[in-house]
């Protein structure tokens, strides 16, 4: 089956466990095929009616605004927990991103959507972790409610490739990167050093997802002949993206391929 559309079939699993082994497989078996030599059976030129339900996800957890999801604290069990799955629901929301970006954008090069593949098995990864981590906590993705936003921005950004780039991975991911540090020193100050390892592994893959948006967002500024630093502005205004708010981890957003004009601009 065409690899696009096998994405948008994995993207309409509302079974978590499931949809992470299933973009598992898909990326396993597109790497073997590139190992023996094989032409990938990829079609940008597709075109995909969307489905009613999109993505696919399971009935739990209740899906709340951002404002109504109460502050977790690592310093006790519930609240650990509570943190763990919070971090794991943005996994999750994290593959189906991936997903979509594969199976919605049409005529983009080959590259862009096994970039794509590899970022939604990487992060299904994520979820494993974290999902295995939370059960020793006593608790199951679902238990606690969480919010919406890095869905949202994908369907406002649904019809624009550039956008999608500009404003998933580059921003709502890349805080991301500025987030897990401080993250990292709550939960070591807790003593769970399971969580400060999953997100040393997390952080590491990240910053290459990051550096994914930021290498496909800048072609597409070339292929349209638009400045790349002057537009952005004008696409977080437009698409209501959340202003950049320090701190800001530096050294991984350099890593991530974000420009020294980029890095002084949020220096300064």
């Amino acid at each position: 089956m065409e690899i696009r559309q096998q994405a948008l079939q994995i993207l309409c699993i509302r079974d978590p466990a499931h949809k992470a082994e299933a973009i598992t497989r898909l990326y396993q078996d597109l790497q073997e095929t590139k190992a023996q030599g094989l032409a990938l059976p990829l079609d940008p030129q597709a075109q995909f009616e969307r489905p009613a339900e999109l993505p696919g996800r399971p009935e739990h957890p209740r899906l709340l605004s951002a404002l109504q999801v109460p502050n977790r604290s690592p310093f006790t069990r519930e609240g650990r927990a509570a943190l763990i799955h919070a971090i794991a629901h943005i996994e999750f929301n994290a593959i189906n991103l991936g997903l979509d970006a594969v199976w919605r954008f049409a005529d983009m090069p080959q590259q862009f959507y096994l970039d794509w593949l590899q970022v939604a098995a990487e992060e299904a990864l994520h979820f494993n972790l974290l999902h295995g981590h939370l059960q020793t906590l006593g608790r199951r993705y679902g238990d606690f409610d969480a919010h919406d936003g890095l869905w949202t921005m994908a369907e406002r950004t649904a019809g624009d490739v550039l956008a999608r780039m500009a404003l998933v991975p580059r921003t709502l991911e890349a805080r991301g990167l500025d987030a897990t540090p401080p993250l990292q020193a709550k939960l070591a100050k807790a003593g769970d050093t399971r969580a400060v390892e999953i997100l040393d592994i997390i952080l590491r893959d990240e910053i290459g997802h990051v550096q994914i948006g930021n290498h496909w967002y800048r072609h597409c500024c070339r292929e349209r002949g638009l400045d790349p630093i002057a537009l952005y502005p004008d696409l977080v205004a437009r698409y209501e993206a959340p202003r950049l708010r320090p701190p800001f981890n530096f050294s991984a957003r350099e890593a991530a391929g974000f420009s020294e004009q980029e890095l002084a601009y949020l220096r300064g």
